[in-house]
């Protein structure tokens, strides 16, 4: 194989992996550090949380995640238990942002 070859193949993959993917995280980080110094995002205090133990809820965590929707079993320090249909999750306080109680 010729040089020319090489460059065809290797080279976009070259580009993607030490070029595209180290800016993508680096941007996501930049966009969670803004956040984090306007100070936009109240964490919700445990006793608040506390009291919905035992309800089902659906809980929205926006782009960082998937809605979750189950029964809150324990609020731990900045943790959630949920218990889903299909196994037990937990969920990062901090990355909450709402929680809708569904009547069952």
């Amino acid at each position: 194989m010729d040089i020319s070859t090489w460059i065809v193949i290797y080279l976009p993959l070259f580009i993607i992996f030490l070029i595209v993917l180290p800016q993508q995280n680096s941007v996501r980080k930049m966009i969670i550090m803004k956040k984090k110094r306007k100070g936009g995002r109240a964490i919700m205090p445990n006793e608040l949380l506390k009291k919905y133990i035992g309800k089902n809820c659906i809980i929205y965590t926006g782009s960082f995640g998937t809605n979750v929707m189950g029964k809150i079993i324990e609020v731990n320090e900045n943790w959630i238990e949920v218990e889903t249909k299909k196994n037990v999750e937990l969920i990062n306080v901090e990355y909450v942002q709402n929680i809708r109680i569904v009547n069952k």
